[in-house]
């Protein structure tokens, strides 16, 4: 079977595009094949900056042969229907099988179609997939109206097997198919032919062309690494960074050059972003001091100067880079030690949002929250006050306007500049953590003051203006913020009433509303004294709205965070219901009791004896509510052992006497795992119970005492969980 070898080859295309563009390269081809019935054994794509390359391995000569039967009207119908259906098939009548069946004479057609050549079918879907290639952006040149994302110069496609190679014909906007492409831009531009996959990588190695872009980067690391091995000093990691400039060489040449003297004393990370934002450099770090010392560059050529001409040019503009750097620095830091009162006062004409005021404002808000936080999180009350009103400030200075990354480091360095206490500056770094679910979680209780009050506020904000997430539009990120609010809660055992503090937050916004529309009322009054009476009881109305509309949304808010809870738990491998059931216990707004519950309970359920729990209390459940629903009474009065008949009704009660001397501590200390491993061990006199004894017993004392049994066994579950949620 022959393979298939398709290179697009145009000008640079941009890094971040070429890994999707291989892609979707692959997948528009391939799929393509395979409708039209041309399968395959497997299928690789590469990229480069010039070009996208795929291969095919083991194609079918052909497609093979079709024939499908197709079951027409009745042999009798009018000859319109007999018509369509013929033009449908593309028969004449006299090519139609009639067969009988039991509604009478019906039409059959037998539709045969041949087998199509490979390179038939690929040339349609190469052209195809050109035509219509998803670019997140694409343009135009010359007079032909193909669009891609930087002008197109040749296709390569070729299928090749042991007898020889045939180029696949295609011409897509004056562009013809052929069997060569060209090597490196500057060391080897000269086209030549190629044969199969193999040869084709092999010649582009020898043109000055890594196919491959994780070998390219791979080669990249490997050369910086030992560069700067060399010299004593070690890379700074950056997956991102080497990814992106594998994407923009073909062939990597590693060169480390210096940063001069002047710059040295700029913060790291400031050396760090400015390097890779603006030159793609890897930063070069002296382990011993931490500092920044030299950087990496990639080439993508070879010099006779070895890259010292290279390296000459770069230093110069990275200087000039660093100096703009530096001149930020020191500007901040005189701001910084002065007090930061310019920055603070410039944040009070930046809007956060329009319908939730300045940045000011919102600081002022987080302030308050972060106070009220403080103690429950083992905080400084003035401290983290203290640090939430500085935490943004660096917001308003000049390296966070070129740097927005940088936000919250500038402002650890600039507090620590000021004077203020360690826990004070780390607030300012910490406080948007955790962005990911893999990123550091602060446990300074500073930080985790100001964090907690900041995402509290950001979510009460956004609910009030009505910016909830929908669907797969979430402009605020506030489902990965929710994330980051469960995990500073679970890991650092923060128990907090999420509703109380909603409540008070979605109030302060109230009484602020309120107050406005006292004072445009008021306003109106002044102005016409005459209908007071009106204005006064359009002030009761809107109030009422106001406080209505303040509850609905603080409750879709705590719904909102449960949901999240849910996804958030199902990835560590707790399931929906079992979250449902703890959910639906009193309490349910403190997020780390919550969990605590379900991750308790889900271990309990992994048990054979927690399996069986939940059998039988479902059976208690299921006859005690069937019981109240026919006699109209609720068996809750408590069960008496003296009227115990049976051995196995007695154990019952003395085994629950046990489980409740050792739940209701368990309880009181949130002690959820010792509380559900009591719960577990009822699971064999429950069984015992069910198998001996007869519920509804014809004595009617014996039947309602059994029955408060059952509600006995039923409330001391639901103390725990409400089982009825927990599905199977």
């Amino acid at each position: 079977m022959p393979d298939l070898l398709i290179e697009l080859f145009s000008e640079e295309i941009p890094a971040r595009m070429q890994r999707r563009a291989a892609e979707d390269l692959k997948k528009l081809v391939t799929d393509g094949m395979v409708e039209a019935g041309l399968t395959y054994a497997s299928a690789a794509a590469f990229s480069t900056p010039r070009r996208l390359t795929l291969t095919v391995e083991g194609v079918l000569a052909a497609s093979p042969a079709t024939v499908e039967e197709r079951k027409g009207p009745r042999a009798d119908a009018p000859d319109k229907a007999i018509e369509g259906f013929l033009r449908g098939a593309g028969l004449t009548r006299d090519q139609l099988e009639e067969r009988e069946t039991p509604k009478g004479p019906v039409l059959f057609a037998r539709i045969e179609k041949a087998g199509r050549p490979a390179a038939e079918i690929i040339a349609e879907v190469l052209e195809r997939t050109i035509r219509n290639f998803p670019w997140p952006k694409s343009m135009r040149w010359g007079a032909g109206s193909l669009r891609w994302v930087r002008p197109l110069q040749s296709i390569l496609c070729i299928l090749s097997n042991e007898g020889g190679v045939d180029v696949v014909p295609l011409e897509v906007d004056g562009i013809t198919s052929g069997d060569t492409t060209a090597g490196h831009r500057f060391m080897a531009p000269a086209r030549f032919s190629v044969v199969s996959f193999e040869d084709y990588a092999a010649k582009l190695k020898r043109a000055f062309v890594v196919l491959d872009p994780e070998e390219r980067a791979e080669a990249i690391w490997h050369d910086a690494t030992n560069m700067a091995f060399a010299s004593g000093l070690e890379v700074v990691e950056d997956k991102g960074l080497l990814a992106e400039v594998a994407g923009l060489v073909e062939w990597p040449v590693v060169l480390m050059g210096r940063i001069a003297d002047d710059f040295l004393e700029l913060p790291p990370e400031v050396l760090q972003t400015s390097m890779k934002e603006h030159q793609k450099f890897f930063s070069v770090r002296n382990p011993k001091t931490g500092r920044i010392e030299r950087f990496i560059t990639v080439a993508n050529r070879e010099t006779v100067d070895n890259g010292a001409t290279i390296l000459a040019g770069n230093e110069k503009v990275l200087s000039a880079r660093l100096a703009d750097a530096k001149f930020f620095w020191e500007n901040d830091l005189r701001v910084a030690k002065a007090g930061m009162e310019p920055w603070l006062e410039q944040l009070k004409n930046v809007t956060f949002h329009a319908k939730l005021g300045t940045q000011a404002e919102r600081i002022d808000r987080i302030a308050a929250l972060a106070r009220e936080l403080a103690p429950v999180v083992g905080a400084d009350a003035d401290q983290a006050e203290r640090a939430a009103r500085l935490a943004k400030a660096d917001l308003s200075s000049e390296m966070v306007y070129e740097f927005p990354e940088l936000q919250g480091l500038m402002g650890r360095y600039y507090i620590e500049a000021l004077g203020e206490d360690v826990a004070v500056a780390a607030a300012a770094e910490e406080h948007y953590s955790p962005l990911g679910p893999s990123d550091d979680v602060p446990t300074a209780p500073v930080s985790v003051a100001v964090a907690l009050a900041d995402k509290i506020d950001l979510f009460t904000g956004m609910w009030a203006a009505g910016e909830l997430p929908t669907g797969s539009k979430d402009p605020y990120g506030l489902r990965r913020a929710a994330i980051g609010l469960f995990r500073l809660l679970l890991e650092n055992s923060v128990s907090v009433l999420i509703r109380e503090l909603l409540k008070r937050a979605f109030d302060e916004r109230v009484v602020l509303t309120e107050r406005s529309i006292r004072d445009a009322v008021n306003s109106s009054v002044a102005r016409h004294p005459a209908e007071t009476e009106y204005f006064q009881k359009t002030i009761q109305e809107e109030m009422s709205k106001l406080r209505s509309t303040a509850k609905r949304r603080r409750d879709s808010l705590l719904s909102f965070l449960h949901d999240r809870l849910k996804v958030y738990l199902r990835d560590q491998g707790i399931r929906h219901d079992i979250i449902d059931a703890c959910i639906a216990m009193e309490g349910n707004d403190d997020l780390t009791l919550l969990v605590k519950r379900a991750r308790a309970l889900s271990d309990v359920l992994k048990t054979e004896d927690g399996e069986n729990l939940i059998q039988g209390f479902k059976r208690a459940n299921n006859i005690l509510t069937q019981a109240q629903e026919a006699d109209g009474v609720e068996y809750s009065y408590g069960a008496d052992v003296k009227f115990a008949e049976t051995d196995e009704e007695r154990a019952l009660f003395a085994a629950l006497d046990q489980a409740e001397a050792q739940i209701a501590p368990a309880m009181e200390r949130q002690d959820f795992a010792t509380a559900m491993a009591a719960l577990s061990e009822l699971r064999a006199p429950i069984d015992a119970f069910f198998d001996a004894v007869k519920i509804n017993a014809d004595n009617a004392t014996l039947r309602r005492n059994r029955l408060n049994l059952l509600s006995r066994i039923v409330r001391l579950c639901a103390s725990v969980a409400d089982l009825s949620r927990i599905e199977g």
